[in-house]
């Protein structure tokens, strides 16, 4: 007997999308060119880098209802299963079927989709940037729709994300520019939904990223504000002990950053206790080697 005849009809219908998702997508890879990995600026602010980590399932009670049925819609426990496995593409294909019934879930899920996909190596720059372009231009018109969409916590997040990603391809001064624009839509997300974990960290490499900005880019905000962006480790520690507090170990990255700010406050004793978490965390992403490689360093030179 197959083991897939073991499977009850939800799980059995869930691998069947993979599978033939992986298929169709193993076609178009072939004639697709060659790809290469983007890097960018280790003093630019890397807001983006550090939100690629929001991929936590979401909850049930987030699953939408279709106004003609006002039942939960099916397709978006599919799509959030291949986005937690980590198939963006495939997820992104699966939402795009219902992009047009104007479904907000289904929107924002779409454009956490296409975001996802614009951090993957395999795709060239020019299709990473249309990918943020294109997830930009759809969360913008979801949040200036309906009043059920500017009240949605995840539309918020989102538009955050997305600015800030999309800013950054306008140059620094752009970016600088939308700072307190990106912090705003944080903020309202985190009063929408103050249990999220990773809006949280959010909030905080925010303020940790404002704390590191590098000279040249305070003399730029200095001239684009009366007062420009400030913060403190303080406050970005507070945020990270939040989020530490609501989910823990919830994210390698997380846990980085409160030995970071601990070390920056000159509290070693905390920094390696955190340090060391962050360094035997079990890697399963970019994020998580990139936590393990930073925190054994900073570790060694503690010792």
């Amino acid at each position: 007997m197959s083991i897939f005849n073991k499977l009850n009809p939800v799980t059995y219908k869930f691998v069947q999308r993979v599978f033939n998702y992986r298929e169709i997508n193993a076609k178009k890879s072939a004639k697709t060119a060659l790809l290469q990995t983007v890097s960018y600026p280790k003093n630019m602010l890397v807001l983006c880098t550090t939100l690629a980590f929001s991929l936590w399932p979401v909850k049930n009670k987030d699953i939408a209802k279709t106004k003609e049925t006002a039942k939960p819609l099916p397709v978006l426990e599919d799509a959030d299963k291949l986005f937690d496995n980590g198939f963006y593409e495939e997820c992104y294909n699966l939402l795009s079927e219902y992009k047009d019934i104007g479904n907000v879930e289904v929107q924002w899920r779409i454009c956490r989709a296409l975001y996802n996909m614009s951090k993957e190596s395999k795709y060239d720059k020019q299709y990473k940037n249309n990918l943020v372009v294109q997830a930009y231009d759809i969360i913008f018109k979801v949040l200036n729709g309906t009043q059920d969409a500017q009240s949605h916590y995840a539309v918020h997040k989102w538009y955050a994300v997305l600015l800030d990603a999309k800013s950054s391809l306008d140059g620094i001064k752009e970016r600088i520019k939308q700072l307190e624009n990106v912090k705003k839509h944080l903020d309202m997300a985190v009063s929408l939904n103050p249990s999220d974990a990773t809006l949280l960290h959010m909030l905080g490499e925010w303020c940790y990223q404002i704390t590191e900005m590098p000279w040249h880019h305070r003399k730029i905000a200095e001239v684009l504000f009366a007062s420009p962006p400030y913060s403190s480790y303080e406050d970005a520690l507070e945020y990270f002990m939040r989020a530490e507090t609501v989910q823990p170990r919830f994210y390698s990255l997380n846990l980085l950053r409160l030995g970071n700010c601990y070390l920056k406050l000159k509290k070693e004793d905390q920094a390696k206790y955190y340090l060391q978490l962050a360094a035997s965390y079990p890697a399963k992403s970019n994020d998580d080697h990139q936590a393990n490689t930073q925190a054994a360093n900073l570790l060694k030179k503690l010792k």
